[in-house]
């Protein structure tokens, strides 16, 4: 266990994040019952993770670095991606949350993905694969005289591989499954998920190209290439297979859409190949056998109080950053890996993923509306400081320690950047993190002030946003009249009780237009080496066009993908305004 010092204090918690905890990540006895506090547990992680610190000098003293590690989380300023503070320091010791794995056009690939696969939920993460290499459907397999079954068939099979996989034992398996937009197979792709109960583990997007949105925008066709011949077999219209994409995702909230084009110019190794598809919630582009290690600073905890208002505390900010950098980093030398593939290629490119939540709850605390011009230029200012500072981390690391091994040849030494990371910046959704840390999810708005979230085996946790009752009391207008009301309702903004000021602040997800929620979205991935997880939350009776002008949108500002989702088109939501109705 880590060494106690002076500084180190004991996290401060809610009673939903004392149930997450117990529940899914503090070690357990034979019984069942927990055999570590939350304490023990930011104490053991800190420990693990801190030991790496030996592989590069061995006489380092470590002790200084536990108390960074475990003052970091235990103040709830930074947490690592979920398998790391499940795994650090246990028998397991898998640490990362994203996979890609290869499919190639065989049998052999394919069923040796699903193995792989399976190592990997069983380890705690979560895979993406591309399944844009196999041939369409009904095409020849000279092998048996026989005809393909096509990609949706073979998704099928690791749909269900992942449904008999309890992930660690903590959670079911998730996966991403791309194809691109010229793939004979798309239309079938894109109705995959219309079915109310199907590929319930995979999350599907559309890789599309910047030929197709052009053919889009002219109103012209573009051709469907075979994978295994690289020749057209047809032609179709660009704007019906759009309008095709748009309608499915109005109805399921499925495929969402990957910028295929966009995110290989940000390939930071083009020479090691072109990057196919994500990790599950889209934020991760990664190569075939890439992880990536993700964290995220707690916005929320980044303000100070002056004699002029609340402000963001950049000071605050620039000294987390290294230290989260350096945790990153050390984390992919103490993961254990469930492939030696997959450790040849994480080492290689020493992938992390620094990104925020929280943010919602920082703009309330200055007093900034989420639509706002100002909300949109803070993030461009907090998000440009993240990138660089951790850039600086990174290239500090690699006058320590070397700079990533497939460094030659890659976009960073043509730049002339010597860093320790291939990547340092990525915005992940952070559901069950933002839980823990008592912050919101993310780069999200509030999804309600007053809400249910469904977790932990359809467990049902209230949430009440405590900033919104603090501002009530204020202005003594706090009843459980009043709570009632917000309850039972996605948005405040009808009740005129409460002041137009605080409705105009604590806006909720479906108060926002799609390009809001975009805009934000954009203004983030500006400074992101990666992506960005962002869900474009809409209210039930949201249209088509709403889908088209957001995907449209996404498209025109620079987001490498996008997910739509229209309430109430799911079983099973994640959020709810009430137990039993949702928004």
């Amino acid at each position: 266990m880590a060494a106690r010092s002076s500084n180190t204090v004991p996290p401060r918690l809610t009673a939903n994040a004392l149930a997450v905890l117990r529940h899914r990540y503090l070690r357990r006895k034979p019984d069942g019952t927990p055999a570590e506090t939350p304490t023990d547990l930011f104490r053991r992680v800190a420990s693990n993770i801190a030991r790496a610190e030996r592989l590069y000098d061995p006489r380092r003293p470590l002790r200084p670095f536990e108390a960074r590690f475990y003052d970091l989380m235990a103040r709830l300023e930074f947490l690592p991606n979920s398998p790391t503070l499940m795994n650090a320091g246990r028998e397991l010791q898998q640490l990362a949350a994203c996979f890609v794995l290869p499919v190639e056009d065989s049998l052999e690939s394919i069923f040796e993905a699903v193995k792989h696969t399976a190592l990997i939920h069983q380890s705690g993460g979560g895979t993406g694969f591309s399944f844009s290499h196999l041939r369409p459907k009904n095409d020849p397999v000279s092998t048996t005289n026989g005809i393909a079954s096509g990609p949706v068939s073979f998704i099928k099979v690791f749909n269900t591989a992942t449904e008999v996989i309890k992930q660690g034992g903590t959670r079911r398996g998730a996966n991403m499954g791309v194809l691109r937009i010229d793939h004979p197979d798309i239309l079938d792709f894109i109705g995959a998920k219309e079915t109310p109960g199907a590929l319930t583990n995979f999350n599907l997007s559309v890789a599309v190209t910047d030929a197709f949105m052009k053919a889009r925008a002219k109103r012209r066709a573009y051709p469907l290439i075979n994978p295994r011949t690289g020749k057209p077999v047809g032609r179709v219209r660009a704007s019906g297979v759009f309008d095709r994409l748009v309608q499915a995702a109005w109805r399921s909230g499925e495929p969402g859409v990957l910028f295929l084009d966009r995110i290989n110019e940000a390939n930071p190794t083009p020479h090691l190949g072109r990057i196919e598809t994500t990790n599950p919630c889209g934020e991760q582009p990664l190569l075939p056998y890439e992880s990536c290690n993700l964290g995220s600073i707690n916005l929320a905890r980044m303000v100070k109080d002056t004699g002029a208002g609340r402000q963001v505390d950049y000071a605050k900010l620039a000294r987390v950053i290294p230290v989260a950098v350096r945790f990153l980093d050390n984390v992919i030398d103490m993961n254990r890996y469930p492939l030696p593939e997959i450790e040849a290629m994480t080492k290689g490119n020493r992938k992390i993923g620094l990104g925020v939540m929280g943010w919602a709850d920082l703009l309330i605390q200055l007093g900034i509306p989420y639509d706002s011009q100002d909300a949109l230029a803070l993030a461009d200012r907090v998000m440009g400081f993240i990138q660089a500072h951790a850039m600086e981390a990174s290239a500090a690391l690699a006058a320590e320690r070397g700079v990533f091994p497939n460094y030659k040849g890659s976009r960073l030494e043509e730049q002339g950047l010597r860093v320790r990371n291939a990547t340092c910046t990525t915005v992940a959704p952070t559901g069950t993190l933002s839980i823990i840390a008592g912050c919101s999810a993310g780069i999200e708005p509030l999804y309600a002030v007053s809400f249910v979230r469904i977790v932990l085996e359809e467990r049902r946790l209230p949430e009440l946003h405590a900033g919104f009752v603090q501002a009530m009391r204020r202005e003594g207008l706090w009843s459980t009249a009043l709570r009632r009301k917000i309850a039972a309702r996605e948005s405040i903004q009808g009740l005129t009780e409460i002041p137009l000021r605080l409705r105009r602040l604590f806006l909720t997800a479906h108060d926002l237009s799609p390009e809001a929620h975009i805009a934000m979205q954009a203004a983030f991935q500006k400074h992101s080496d990666s992506a960005v997880s962002k869900t474009i939350n809409l209210p039930h009776d949201a249209t088509g066009k709403d889908v088209a002008r957001a995907f449209t949108l996404a498209y025109e500002l620079g987001c490498k993908g996008v997910t739509v989702f229209r309430s109430g088109t799911r079983d099973g939501q994640v959020l709810a305004c009430s137990p039993v109705q949702p928004c």
